[in-house]
């Protein structure tokens, strides 16, 4: 199993979702699950990764929050959150994501 978190260089949310992934991981009980870190730098580099804005997180190259539609562009993505739009997902939203995803 792939965990991977698909940003571009000037995401301001990258580090904090990379945190709270890490997080829901520790509340799964998961924390054999390595969370890999993929820089996109080009529109190439989007090409078959499921990237639908930075951050995007996938599970073996699938998107755990499929709602968001798929970009060929290097954007920033927003969530819908409980407290509105946001950057990222709450810690709550991943560990559900990822439990869905079969973590």
């Amino acid at each position: 199993m792939r965990l991977e978190l698909l940003h571009i260089d000037e995401c301001p949310n990258s580090a904090k979702a990379y945190e709270r992934l890490e997080a829901a991981l520790t509340a799964l009980g998961r924390t054999d699950v390595e969370v890999h870190m993929r820089l996109l730098e080009s529109a190439s580099d989007i090409e078959g990764t499921g990237f639908a804005g930075s951050p995007t997180i996938t599970v073996n190259g699938t998107d755990i929050f499929p709602n968001g539609a798929s970009s060929n562009d290097l954007a920033c993505r927003i969530y819908m959150t409980p407290n509105g739009y946001a950057g990222l997902p709450t810690l709550e939203q991943l560990t559900k994501a990822l439990r869905n995803s079969g973590l």
